[in-house]
């Protein structure tokens, strides 16, 4: 546990160290964002911000090199090297894209490149468990195993990439996303005696999006650009693949719990930007315009327009996004009546904290044309 709090620190260091040397080079390359009528940022704010994260992911990596207690894991597994590649190789497209636009279908086809060198490092998507008494594992073998891949990463890398709309949305539910698988291995043993390459990555993900979030909380000094989006949703996309559906695990028959958590935890603590992702779809498709047409019709634009501030609708996405997270480590952690009743009282709460401007403005609305006042 200790070398990955050391991985952890390691990460996070370097990419908080990083990113305002990152901020200079952007400035004097020009790599600025200019404010439109289709974003909340009023200022200019350099970009490409993805690069301070690719080095805290560099360091990250090399010192779980150093630490004898990843040897076993860094001489078996070519997860983490397949990791690096196909990261840098996504980098490479987002800054591409920071610096100089491309179209959404060059993205796509750049995405699935990338996922491609994944398939090609031997991470993929072998098996999926679906729940039942007794529980059903799906091989999908080798004919099914590459386009599943693909298509996972394709999903989540354009599911962070979407939701990266506020200042420190992406890198904050990142974060909590891949701070919520690791804790789930903590939790469930896998830990204490082997290196995992998921748990890895998993903690390298969260140190660079904690060491990022200074510099890019609002007011932002820096943007992660879609390089740092898509950087993430690949690291992101990589874990999830290494700790669901490459590592079998022996549970109880019946055991709902062990078996569904795996599998649940990396989609529901994602389940924010995949709704956003598919109200975006709908409301594009509605239109008849490209899905890589952007709009002010996100979730957490949609916050803003009821009366939140910049910060409170990132606020408030985070804690969404924590109490599902939490929920689905409560299932499997705690009684599961009482697990129903501390997140029913935590929904309830964050409903009455969402909703509590536009309750405000109709009170105040409701008052000012009282005849008796």
């Amino acid at each position: 546990m200790i070398a990955y709090l050391v991985v952890f620190g390691a990460s996070a260091l370097t990419s908080f160290a990083a990113t305002p040397l990152v901020r200079r080079i952007a400035v004097r390359m020009g790599a600025i964002y200019q404010p439109n009528d289709r974003t909340v940022h009023a200022v200019p704010t350099p970009t490409v911000g993805g690069a301070g994260l690719f080095l805290g992911l560099l360091v990250g990596l090399a010192v779980s090199r150093s630490l004898p207690f990843f040897d076993a894991m860094n001489a078996a597994s070519a997860e983490p090297l397949g990791a690096l590649l196909a990261c840098t190789a996504i980098l490479g497209l987002g800054v591409v894209d920071d610096l100089r636009g491309i179209s959404a279908l060059t993205k796509l086809t750049g995405q699935i490149f990338c996922a491609g060198i994944l398939v090609l490092a031997g991470v993929q998507l072998q098996y999926f468990v679906l729940p039942g008494n007794p529980y059903t594992v799906v091989s999908l073998g080798a004919d099914l195993a590459v386009p599943f891949t693909v298509l996972w990463v394709v999903l989540i890398v354009n599911a962070v990439n979407l939701v990266d709309g506020l200042d420190g949305l992406a890198a904050g539910m990142v974060a909590i996303a891949t701070g919520t698988f690791f804790v789930y291995m903590v939790s469930s043993g896998s830990l204490f005696g082997t290196a995992s390459a998921a748990a890895l990555l998993s903690c390298i993900a969260a140190g660079v999006c904690i060491g990022f979030l200074p510099w890019n909380f609002h007011p932002a000094k820096i943007f992660m650009g879609d390089s740092g989006a898509m950087l993430l949703g690949m690291l992101v996309a990589v874990a999830t693949i290494s700790g669901v559906g490459r590592n079998p695990f022996p549970p109880s028959p019946g055991d709902l719990a062990v078996i569904a958590i795996p599998l649940l935890v990396p989609l529901l603590v994602l389940a924010v930007p995949f709704l956003d992702v598919v109200l975006a779809i709908a409301r594009r498709a509605r239109r008849n315009v490209g899905l890589g047409q952007a709009d002010k019709e996100h979730i957490h634009h949609r916050l803003m327009d009821i009366g939140h501030s910049h910060r409170q609708a990132v606020l408030l996405m985070y804690l969404w996004s924590g109490l599902i997270a939490a929920s689905a480590l409560a299932v499997g952690l705690i009684d599961g009546r009482l697990a129903a009743g501390l997140v029913s009282l935590a929904a309830g709460l964050l409903f009455l904290a969402t909703a509590l401007p536009r309750l405000v403005d109709r009170r105040r609305h409701q008052a000012g044309t009282d005849p008796t006042t």
